[in-house]
């Protein structure tokens, strides 16, 4: 891949080393410019998890993905540039009463200052910065509250802070996996009548205004200096200028 390409598509334009500072950057510049999107789903193409296929489909055609698409492009960039990544299988926590399958692809870093959580692939409010693994201790990171704990059966526990309370987000596991061990949670995401991903649009990314522009169905969501706002989309033409204003979209579907 060429790194250079990829490093101009999430607008990161210093030398890169190994450390945290980095690695910082280039998650947030890579949540604030690749959008969280399920567009190909939803218009019923077939998602390709192969290393060439990701990196073509979000930096050459300018789109994004869900997270088998996204923390995988994402791994490849920092593998590139030097970073010792591990790819790991989780169970996304938040909402469920029981413990639910593993369909979520996390990565972990390893640089000079550190270990790490990386994470690129998630549509709601979720750490904006690598997550340190190398302590119990609470980490506020952009404004929010997060912490780890470790439980014998789900791995590491992501905890996050909502409304003062303690809420499990996300757990996995320290086996590395392989593009290819995506394939069939991925397939399950794409294809399952359970899916919550076959059922409409879902788009969000990172603004630098406090939250994230999201679009569910046809109600979207933008952040800008004044804040917070809501506005309901009518039709494909408004759906379609929403995508490329907001969410940075060239070459995408509609349905």
């Amino acid at each position: 891949m060429d790194i250079n390409l990829y490093l101009d598509r999430i607008g990161f334009d210093r030398e890169a080393r190994l450390d945290f500072k980095t690695l910082k950057e280039l998650q947030y510049r890579h949540l604030c410019t690749v959008p969280y999107e399920n567009l190909d789903i939803i218009a019923g193409i077939p998602l390709k998890l192969d290393a060439q296929s990701m990196y073509k489909k979000i930096v050459e055609d300018h789109r994004g993905g869900y997270c088998f698409e996204l923390n995988g492009a994402f791994g490849l960039l920092l593998r590139e540039l030097g970073f010792n990544v591990i790819d790991c299988m989780a169970r996304f926590l938040k909402n469920e009463k029981e413990i639910p399958m593993r369909r979520h692809r996390v990565l972990k870093v390893k640089c000079d200052d550190g270990l790490f959580l990386c994470d690129v692939g998630v549509g709601m409010t979720c750490p904006i910065y690598p997550v340190r693994l190398d302590t119990f201790d609470v980490q506020t990171i952009g404004g929010q509250e997060y912490r780890i704990s470790k439980d014998d059966f789900l791995g590491t526990v992501i905890h996050q802070k909502i409304d003062g309370e303690w809420d499990r987000f996300f757990a996995f596991t320290d086996e590395p996996q392989l593009d290819i061990d995506y394939v069939m949670p991925s397939f399950y995401c794409e294809k399952h009548p359970d899916s919550p991903f076959i059922v409409d649009y879902m788009l969000a990314i990172q603004t630098p205004f406090g939250g994230k522009n999201a679009l569910n169905s046809n109600k979207l969501t933008y952040w800008d200096e004044k804040g917070k706002h809501k506005k309901e989309l009518k039709g494909q033409e408004e759906i379609k200028d929403a995508l490329e204003k907001y969410f940075k979209l060239k070459n995408f579907p509609l349905i």
